[in-house]
C-alpha cells in the first residue's frame, strides 16, 4: 500500500464518480448479514410470477440498512416488464477465475491473534469457509509489508555485514502468519496465496535502507536464491505459494519498507536470475511482474515485450491508485496467452460506505473482471480502530475488512461486503460469461463449477432501478434500491 498515490486517486475517483473523494468514503461497521433473511426490500418478484425458475438475490445498500442479505426470491417466466434489459449470454466464455480476497498482512494477524479463541475461530470461518463468504485468495508478503509493526526481512544483518550464502535465513519473524495460514489451510485447504516483497534485506540494496534504493546488480543472483528459499520453507511448513510477484509497487520508493525496480531490471532480474533459478530448483510457482498503478501499463509490456523474460513470467499485476482499470484489457488484448491480476485497493478511515462501495464494486470487482482479471483483492484484512499496527512511515488510514476491539469483538468494514458480494458466490474455477451494462447499472456474470450462474451488478443511481434479467430467452424482472449492490444466482 502506498500513500503517494492517494491524492491523484481523490482526483482520478471523483471525475470518474461525479462525487468529490469517492474512492476514500468507508464506514461505520454493523452486523453482516449471512442470514437467510428474506426481507423483499430492494427485490421485486416477476409481476407475481412464481412458477418459472428461480432468482436468489443477495443485497448491500449504500445507507447500510441492508448488508449481505438474502431477499425475496424473483423468477425467470417468458415475458419481460418495459425498461431496461441485462443480457446475460453464457455461451460466450473468457477468464477462469482464481479467486477473490485480501491481503493477509502482520498486522492483521497480530490482531486477530488478540481476539478471545472463540471469536477468533468464528471470525476465520466467516471469512473462509464456504457457509461464511468463502474467501479463495490471499496475497502475503515476503517479509514485512507497511502495515507490520516492526520492519524485518527473512535476512537481516548487522550494519556492515552481509550473507550472500544466506545462511542465516529465517522464518521466525513470520511465525504468527504462517500459524494463521495452516488455521485457514484447515478451512480451506485449496486457497491460492500470492506472495511479494516490499523491500530485500537491507544490505542487498545500493541505500542500505528499507526504505527506497535499488538491488545491487551483484546480489541479482542472491536475491533469487532468496525467493527459492522462501518458496522451499513455506512448502515445508505444508504452504503452497502459488504466485510471487519480484516487488511491490516497484515505481514507489517512499512506503517503508520499499524499493524501486525499473521495468528493465526487473526484466533483467527475472530473465537472469528468478526464472532460471526457479527452473532449476523446479518450482512451480508463477512469477507475475508489475504489481503496481494502472496508470503506467508500460512497464509490465516491457517485461512481457523481453523475449528471455516472456517465458518465465505468467502475466502482470495491477493496483488502481492511479490510472484507469481498462489497462488491465489493453495488457491483456496485447498478450491473450498472459494473465492478468488485481492485487490490492484501499479503502480509507475517512471514508463513507456507499461512495467506496459504488466505486470498488464498479472497479476493483466488475472492473477487473470485466478487464480479463483472474482475481480481485481487496488491501488488508483487519486493523485495530486506531487503524494500527504499521510501520513507522506505514499506512495510517488504511481500514481493514474487519477492525478488531480488543478481545471479545468486531466490526465489519466495506471491504469486507465488497469482496463477500464475489467470493461468497463465485468460487475459484469458475468462468466469467458474457453481460451487458446500461443506465448505470454496472454487471459482471460468472458460471460457476456447479453450474449456477451468478450475475453481480452495482446501481449507481442515486435512486432504485427496476430491470430485466435475460438469459436463454427468458426473463425475470427485478428492481434494485439506489447506490446499492446485488447478486443474482439462477
Amino acid at each position: 500500500m502506498k500513500l503517494q498515490y492517494s491524492y491523484s486517486f481523490v482526483l482520478r475517483s471523483a471525475a470518474l464518480c461525479g462525487v468529490a473523494l469517492l474512492s476514500f468514503f468507508n464506514c461505520s461497521s454493523t452486523s453482516s448479514d449471512l442470514s437467510n433473511n428474506t426481507d423483499n426490500s430492494g427485490n421485486s418478484g416477476n409481476g407475481g410470477n412464481t412458477s418459472g425458475d428461480p432468482v436468489q438475490v443477495w443485497l448491500t445498500k449504500g445507507d447500510q440498512t441492508v448488508k449481505l442479505q438474502q431477499q425475496g426470491t424473483s423468477y425467470f417466466s417468458g415475458t419481460s416488464a418495459a425498461g431496461t434489459t441485462i443480457e446475460v449470454d453464457g455461451s460466450q466464455i473468457f477468464q477462469t477465475i482464481d479467486g477473490f480476497g485480501y491481503t493477509l498482512t502482520g498486522g492483521s494477524v497480530q490482531v486477530i491473534n488478540q481476539l478471545s479463541a472463540t471469536k477468533k475461530q468464528e471470525l476465520l470461518n466467516d471469512l473462509f469457509s464456504a457457509s461464511g463468504i468463502g474467501v479463495s485468495y490471499l496475497r502475503i508478503s515476503i517479509g514485512a509489508s507497511d502495515l507490520n509493526s516492526e520492519v524485518f526481512s527473512y535476512d537481516d544483518m548487522p550494519t556492515g555485514q552481509t550473507d550472500p550464502t544466506l545462511a542465516q535465513f529465517s522464518l521466525t519473524k513470520d511465525q504468527a502468519l504462517i500459524q494463521m495460514l495452516k488455521d485457514i489451510l484447515i478451512i480451506n485447504p485449496n486457497i491460492k496465496i500470492l506472495a511479494t516483497p516490499w523491500s530485500p534485506p537491507v544490505w542487498m540494496k545500493d541505500n542500505g535502507n528499507t526504505m527506497g534504493g535499488s538491488l545491487k546488480p551483484e546480489y541479482y543472483g542472491v536475491y533469487a536464491q532468496y525467493f527459492v528459499k522462501y518458496i522451499q520453507a513455506m512448502q515445508a511448513q505444508g504452504i503452497r505459494i502459488d504466485a510471487i510477484t519480484p516487488q511491490n509497487e516497484p515505481l514507489h520508493p517512499g512506503n517503508n519498507p520499499s524499493m524501486y525496480m525499473s521495468a528493465g531490471d526487473q526484466a533483467t532480474f527475472i530473465k537472469n536470475n528468478l526464472g532460471p533459478a526457479f527452473q532449476t530448483a523446479n518450482i512451480s510457482t508463477k512469477i507475475i511482474a508489475y504489481d503496481h498503478n494502472c496508470d503506467n501499463p508500460a512497464y509490465p509490456l516491457a517485461v512481457l515485450n523481453d523475449t528471455a523474460a516472456n517465458p518465465y513470467v505468467d502475466g502482470s499485476a495491477f493496483h488502481l491508485y492511479a490510472g484507469d482499470i481498462s489497462a488491465l484489457g489493453t495488457v491483456h488484448n496485447l498478450f491473450p496467452n498472459k494473465n492478468v491480476y488485481f492485487t490490492e485497493q484501499w479503502t480509507s478511515s475517512t471514508g463513507a460506505f456507499s461512495g467506496d462501495l459504488d466505486w470498488h464494486m464498479k472497479n476493483v470487482i466488475i472492473g477487473s473482471m470485466r478487464n480479463w482479471s483472474r482475481n480481485a483483492l481487496e488491501w488488508n484484512v483487519a486493523n485495530d480502530a486506531s487503524f494500527g499496527p504499521h510501520t513507522p512511515g506505514g499506512c495510517t488510514q488504511c481500514k481493514g475488512a474487519i477492525t478488531v476491539n480488543g478481545s471479545t469483538g468486531y466490526d465489519k468494514n466495506v471491504a469486507y461486503y465488497i469482496i463477500a458480494h464475489a467470493s461468497k458466490f463465485v468460487p475459484a474455477n469458475s468462468q466469467r460469461i458474457a453481460s451487458t451494462q446500461s443506465d448505470n447499472l454496472s454487471t459482471v456474470a460468472f458460471k460457476t463449477p456447479a453450474g449456477k450462474t451468478v450475475l453481480i451488478v452495482q446501481n449507481s443511481n442515486s435512486t432504485d432501478k427496476a430491470f430485466n434479467i435475460k438469459y436463454n430467452q427468458k426473463t425475470a424482472s427485478v428492481s434494485m434500491p439506489g447506490i446499492s449492490t446485488a447478486t443474482y444466482i439462477f
